[in-house]
């Protein structure tokens, strides 16, 4: 998963000098890759300059899913490379006890939660947030909605905790009962979309029986905050991870808070979550304390302890890293460090630590293992020494880290110029196939299945990359989605192959499609293609093409034929493309062909070009024959039809000016424009 998270927001959890670049570089390096640092300001933020860093957080690291997780591990890696990095401290305080209390019963008789915490609020009045938080949470992916459901969401960004908000008065007998529900119950969600129960799924119900939540995933439309809301039942709940993933995946319904719960986040972030929620009731909604916390937590999480030995560390890593660097590294990442001289046989005088693990790693931190990676992660894997020969050349990787290395080349790129990658299951709904007019005997279909969503492996990335079209239209003007992902060819016996492919779906022009398949496999130094028309019952007719690499089909792309188009509901052209990534993987060479550089220096130009009238190959031909100091061109990115090149000017006999320049490229523009 990824969070996008404000550089001005996390500068309230950490004081540190890096700027948001250094941040993208450094946290990459030893710890979660910062993906894209986007510059927004004036018409986006008011005229406030701020930065959103985009970073990906791997499952096993749901801590650092939040504002306050990124600044802990920014407090561990900065300081290695010579920057200020210090937590700032969250001032909280619980809340004093209400003279006129309000009643409410939460009661788990069957024990089906980790911890449960909620607290009733009075006096709310409902409005707009403040702008820094609508923003923040725009700039997360988060729509605004009202300052009292924003706060849950903030909560969520800021603290790493889910956090729920009822109606009280909407709760009938002030009674919430955790139970598990029966096969067939059914729900109406926030946006009244009616949903049956398929069992054994945790619910809360009221005094009434009435369900009126499907904690950690979805809340419910029959005890939603409304408008004319006044008193609010501000509510934290930990489950069982595989519960609710398994409830989210048999329902189809994947929500931030589901993604967030079904990793496990840490059950003690809860009280934090709960007082922070508390606060910022009280300065954004006018929210009083109308009731006592209550705390359900049968069995607390415990910290894990446990012995490493200085020698151990030292030899996987392979340096002689000192006592007091590992000390610091663990310290500033949360572990609590206790020295120990020890005198067991097989390390005698051996200098070892007592490491105990803070509760919100202990599901990542098991073994003495994990505890050296954590050293050697922030101690910077580049210090440590490796036995590449100092010879004049790279050795080609492995195929598998030569597939991680393309997909790794790929993702950076697409995102680089614009796109953005979406995740999608690898199994899709007899619908989805039916839509696309696809064979349902070609597919696998997967037996006892969890939900008819999710009742066929794929063959293909391209349905799924239609329905995200579909689901985001309206939403932005330009659409462009990638991604990198296993599709499953079946044979006669055995399990199914499992092939690698890449899938890009824009709803720009089949110029711009082009564009950018032309650019990946320029970015990826493979240029003996052959591009030719090829003919598919899926794509419009004169309008598709094939790419050949070494006589081998790598790439099939087109505009998405109208009635499938119909099938999808979808207004636009939809464009899309999809790989075979084995194939790119035999022919990418890892480092580009060396070129002899200019002898003098380069001039860059660039200029948007109606992407409509040429596609890239023929921007191409018509520049290099219309100017003899055009070195190189280069696709920059797309905007509905216009596509932006940079072009390259230099002179093998002499410098030439900038105003040279100019004038050869008005000389190729004269021709394109």
């Amino acid at each position: 998963m990824n969070i996008k998270i404000s550089y001005k927001w996390l500068l309230e959890y950490l004081d540190t000098d890096a700027s948001p670049f250094e941040l993208q570089k450094y946290l990459s390096l030893c710890g979660p890759s910062v993906e894209h640092v986007t510059k927004v300001g004036d018409a986006e933020r008011g005229g406030l300059t701020d930065y959103v860093l985009d970073i990906e957080i791997t499952s096993n690291r749901i801590d650092m899913a939040a504002v306050m997780g990124i600044a802990r591990e920014a407090q561990a890696i900065l300081p290695q490379f010579g920057k200020k990095a210090k937590l700032k401290e969250l001032k909280l305080s619980p809340p004093v006890k209400p003279v006129n209390e309000l009643k409410i019963s939460i009661t788990d008789p069957s024990h089906t939660a980790n911890r449960i915490l909620g607290i009733v609020l009075d006096n709310i009045t409902i409005g707009q947030s403040p702008d820094y938080i609508k923003k923040r949470l725009e700039s997360a992916g988060i729509r605004a909605l009202n300052n009292v459901v924003d706060i849950t969401n903030y909560v969520m960004l800021e603290i790493g905790h889910p956090a729920h908000v009822f109606d009280y008065d909407r709760i009938h007998s002030n009674k919430l009962i955790f139970r598990k529900s029966k096969k067939g119950e059914k729900i109406i969600s926030l946006e009244d979309k009616t949903y049956s129960l398929p069992g054994d799924d945790i619910v809360i119900e009221d005094g009434d029986g009435r369900i009126i939540d499907l904690p950690g995933i979805i809340g419910t439309s029959n005890s939603i905050v409304l408008p004319t809301t006044k008193r609010i039942l501000f509510f934290i709940d930990n489950n069982d991870p595989v519960k609710m993933r398994r409830s989210s995946m048999k329902l189809g319904i994947r929500t931030v808070a589901a993604t967030y719960n079904e990793k496990l986040p840490d059950p003690e972030l809860g009280y934090t979550a709960l007082l922070r929620g508390i606060q910022l009731y009280q300065k954004n909604a006018g929210a009083r304390i109308a009731s006592t916390i209550h705390d359900i937590y049968p069995h607390p999480r415990k910290e894990k302890s446990m012995k490493v030995y200085l020698k151990d560390i030292q030899r996987v890593m392979g340096v002689p890293i000192k006592e007091n660097i590992i000390t610091e590294i663990l310290q500033r990442l949360g572990f609590k460090v206790l020295r120990h001289e020890d005198e067991e046989l097989a390390y005698p005088d051996g200098v070892s630590f007592q490491v105990t693990v803070p509760t919100y790693r202990t599901d990542d931190i098991s073994i003495k293992e994990d505890i050296i990676e954590e050293v050697a992660r922030v101690y910077g894997y580049f210090n440590l020494p490796n036995n590449i020969s100092p010879m004049v050349y790279i050795e080609q990787p492995k195929d598998i880290e030569k597939l991680f290395d393309v997909q790794r080349k790929i993702k950076y790129f697409l995102k680089n110029i614009g796109l953005h990658e979406v995740l999608n299951y690898s199994m899709i709904s007899k619908e989805l196939i039916e839509k696309m007019d696809l064979k349902l005997d070609n597919k696998l279909k997967i037996e006892n299945t969890i939900s008819e969503e999710i009742a066929f492996l794929r063959t293909s990335i391209l349905p799924s990359l239609i329905k995200n079209i579909k689901e985001n239209e309206g939403k932005r003007d330009i659409l462009k989605f990638f991604e990198i992902a296993k599709v499953y060819e079946k044979k006669q016996s055995d399990l199914p192959n499992e092939i690698y492919r890449l899938g890009i779906a824009v709803n720009t022009s089949f110029a711009d499609l082009k564009g950018i398949i032309e650019a990946i496999l320029r970015d990826l130094n493979i240029k003996a293609y052959v591009t030719k028309k090829w003919v598919s019952q899926h794509f419009a007719k004169n309008l598709s093409a094939e790419i050949l690499i070494a006589d081998r089909s790598a790439v099939r792309f087109g505009q998405l034929k109208q009635s499938y188009q119909n099938n999808f509901e979808i207004k636009n052209k939809v464009y899309l493309a999809e790989f075979e990534l084995n194939i790119l993987l035999d022919n990418y060479k890892l480092v580009s062909p060396y070129v002899v550089p200019p002898q003098y220096a380069l001039i860059k130009l660039d200029a948007n070009i109606k992407s409509s009238k040429y596609n890239f190959d023929e921007i191409k031909k018509i520049a290099y024959k219309q100017s003899k100091l055009l070195h190189s061109i280069e696709y920059i990115s797309s905007y509905k039809d216009t596509v932006t090149v940079r072009y390259y000017f230099t002179s093998a006999k002499e410098n030439i000016t900038e105003e040279n320049a100019k004038k050869e490229l008005e000389k190729i523009l004269k021709v394109l424009v």
